[in-house]
């Protein structure tokens, strides 16, 4: 079994890349990031261009790459992650002609409307039908949210030309090998530093559905591998805020620092927590947040 993971040196293509291979697939990995002809838009392109000449075939796509970089990036350099639709849009567009066996597409719950984020209906969970492809969609979360709400679509023009795809729309993904741009990350460093007051972004009081990047991993071959053509969340159901967060941190880290908000940077939408009911039909989280923090204060 062959599988091509696109975005192989991100946080979640890493992941996915040392799982596969635990498996024992033949992996081949690409990523925007690396050098020209590693890069996987030049592959897409080439593979295009010289369609009389044997190709690899692969029995999985894991379709990774993209253009995020945390709060800051989505905020603040809105055109960045606009490059994500032209990375989507070539994958997709070489996907129809390769034909791979399946293509797992990583949207995200960034694609939800920012509507049912904030206000009145912000205490209730995200459920996939949320989203309406076929109807008007709303609002999503910045250009990164409407780049997901377009990668969707193009995975219902893949399937409809025959390509089986598994879309999966992931919340909080963490781990202890995350880049620092990242909430999970660079609340831990200085919570490391031991540093006080403890600094968390916006009110601190937004809601996240936090989920380790293994159970993520692992719940999206699940759904793949299930060949449901219905878009599943990838959650736990659970809401913590960012200074619960830091909370819990910094007594894994036994320390009591004052918890200062900065209202003055990006804090996202209020309240996103997933509905993992469709999820738990094919998997069943493992790492609970507290696991997940242990773990990533014992790595060194």
């Amino acid at each position: 079994m062959r599988a091509l993971i696109t975005g192989d040196r991100g946080f979640l293509g890493r992941h996915f890349k040392a799982e596969l291979l635990r498996r024992g697939w033949d992996v081949v990995g690409l990523d925007t990031k690396a050098s020209s002809s590693q890069d996987c838009r030049t592959f897409f392109r080439r593979q295009l261009t010289y369609r009389n000449v044997p190709h690899l075939t692969f029995d999985l796509v894991v379709h990774c790459a993209a253009v995020v970089g945390g709060r800051a990036t989505i905020d603040g350099d809105p055109l960045a992650t606009a490059e994500s639709l032209s990375i989507d849009a070539e994958m997709f567009r070489w996907a129809a002609v390769a034909r791979p066996g399946r293509v797992l597409y990583f949207s995200s719950s960034a694609a939800y409307p920012v509507a049912y984020q904030t206000g009145m209906w912000s205490d209730e969970p995200l459920r996939e039908d949320d989203l309406h492809l076929s109807a008007s969609v709303a609002m999503p979360d910045q250009v990164y949210g409407w780049s997901k709400v377009t990668g969707e679509l193009l995975a219902a023009r893949l399937r409809e030309s025959g390509v089986p795809v598994t879309v999966v729309r992931p919340f909080s993904g963490y781990g202890e090998d995350q880049d620092d741009t990242y909430p999970f990350r660079a609340i831990l460093e200085r919570v490391r530093r031991r540093e006080d007051p403890l600094e968390v972004w916006g009110s601190g009081e937004q809601v996240r559905d936090w989920i380790h990047v293994d159970d993520l991993v692992a719940s999206a071959l699940a759904v793949a591998e299930s060949g449901t053509e219905d878009p599943v969340n990838l959650c736990t159901g659970r809401a913590t805020s960012f200074l619960d967060l830091a909370r819990m941190m910094a007594d894994v880290a036994e320390y009591s620092p004052e918890i200062k908000p900065l209202a003055d940077k990006p804090a996202g939408v209020a309240h996103r927590l997933g509905d993992p009911t469709r999820m738990r039909s094919y998997y069943e989280p493992r790492v609970d947040l507290m696991d997940g923090i242990l773990r990533a204060m014992n790595v060194t």
